[in-house]
């Protein structure tokens, strides 16, 4: 129905759409629903008691700092933290290089707003994160897709994708959004390799590289991208880092970070005055708080044992209850796995039937910018305890045999 606003609105506004997650989000916040959709950290592992005894330090010693306005950049301690931390995990920089964002979504719509012409071309995984095409879609993004297989993004089909001419490469190489598989070493170079050969800069999201359950770690590619160049007081790669506290420490505090060279620093941080003028002080001095000392590196442990133990019994379950022809991913970390059905069945049908057993997921075609997915499904394991995950497979395994018009045989 048309309003009186309808016509007011600007016209990147049309190519603007909810997000299928937060719709489907609404759908799941009665008690009953056991929710596999959201990608929700586990509220049993939020270091409550140690925000309450940091929120009082704060407000008794920085209360006038934390409650006034404060740098674009971020509050020098919590980037210089940033800086320590990151670098346990080869990548090096100074605070010169960090941008403390107002979670990674607001990363991306920055990224978005000085990168994105209207009809620019960006380069994605197919199946990828929905949050990225949600940001760029007002800034006019159109897209080159390079599909994906149990190994992340398949380079062999790389080169050819950026004969296009994309204005950048987006990549989620470790435990992907919504695929849950790891981009391997091997193709990590050849991203690296290809894009510098085409001149092409990449946009690397990892915010659950911390979380792997099994398997060796993998350096990241702004780490493997810095190596290949010649070493400068202040990190000036190819790669744009994007990560985030939402899955280390808390959702709720609405903190992440970009790693880049100075002078993108300085672009992002004219656009993000232009947006919010800086990320809350309170939040960021609290998580500077809560996380120095060392507590960040033992509450990750925790975080890994808890959600690995989900995964697992994720996994258990739906070997016991899904039917024969459904295919899973087998991720070594981070938060969901994928589910492929029979290419007869149409996951956004299975999701109506699912709900009416009071259990839910989301449907795997919103990640696929050009369209397909419609027989995939990402689930999440971190969110309910094992009880609820063992229920909720259960019940998702008889919809998907009463689907598929087969007795019960598991």
């Amino acid at each position: 129905m048309q309003t009186p606003w309808d016509h007011r609105f600007a016209q990147r506004t049309h190519k603007m759409g909810s997000s299928a997650i937060r719709e489907l989000l609404k759908l799941t916040e009665q008690p009953d629903i056991i929710s596999f959709g959201g990608g929700m950290p586990a509220p049993d592992v939020f270091p409550i008691e140690e925000f309450r005894e940091a929120c009082d330090r704060v407000l008794k010693d920085y209360g006038a700092q934390a409650l006034q306005y404060g740098p674009t950049e971020g509050y020098k301690p919590l980037r210089e933290l940033i800086v320590r931390h990151t670098a346990r995990y080869g990548i090096e920089v100074t605070p010169d290089n960090i941008l403390v964002t107002s979670g990674s979504q607001q990363a991306l719509d920055l990224l978005g707003k000085i990168l994105i012409n209207p009809g620019d071309c960006i380069l994605v995984e197919s199946p990828t994160y929905l949050g990225a095409l949600q940001a760029w879609a007002a800034y006019g993004a159109e897209y080159v897709t390079v599909p994906m297989d149990e190994y992340g993004m398949i380079t062999d089909a790389l080169e050819e994708a950026l004969r296009s001419g994309p204005k950048f490469i987006y990549v989620l190489p470790n435990f992907q959004n919504p695929s849950g598989v790891t981009l391997t070493l091997e193709r990590r170079k050849k991203v690296i390799e290809l894009a510098d050969r085409y001149g092409v800069p990449i946009v690397e999201d990892d915010p659950y590289g911390q979380l792997r359950y099994e398997g060796e770690h993998l350096p990241s590619i702004v780490v493997m991208d810095s190596q290949g160049r010649s070493p400068s007081a202040c990190y000036g790669g190819n790669v744009i880092y994007l990560s985030t506290f939402s899955k280390i420490l808390a959702p709720g505090i609405r903190l992440a970070w970009v790693v880049a060279p100075p002078e993108v620093i300085r672009k992002l941080t004219q656009a993000k005055q232009g947006a919010d003028l800086h990320t809350a002080s309170f939040n960021q001095i609290v998580a500077y708080e809560v996380s120095r000392g060392g507590f960040i590196d033992q509450h990750v442990k925790l975080i890994r044992q808890v959600y690995g133990e989900r995964r697992d019994v994720m996994l258990a379950a739906m070997d016991g209850y899904f039917p024969p022809g459904v295919e899973w991913t087998h991720p070594e970390g981070g938060l969901f796995l994928w589910a492929t059905l029979p290419e007869s069945m149409n996951s956004a049908e299975v999701l109506k039937g699912a709900i009416q057993q009071h259990v839910a997921f989301v449907p795997g075609a919103p990640f696929y910018p050009l369209g397909g997915g419609h027989n995939t499904m990402r689930l999440n394991f971190s969110h309910a305890s094992p009880e609820k995950i063992t229920e909720g497979i259960a019940r998702l395994g008889r919809v998907l045999y009463e689907y598929l018009g087969e007795p019960i045989t598991r």
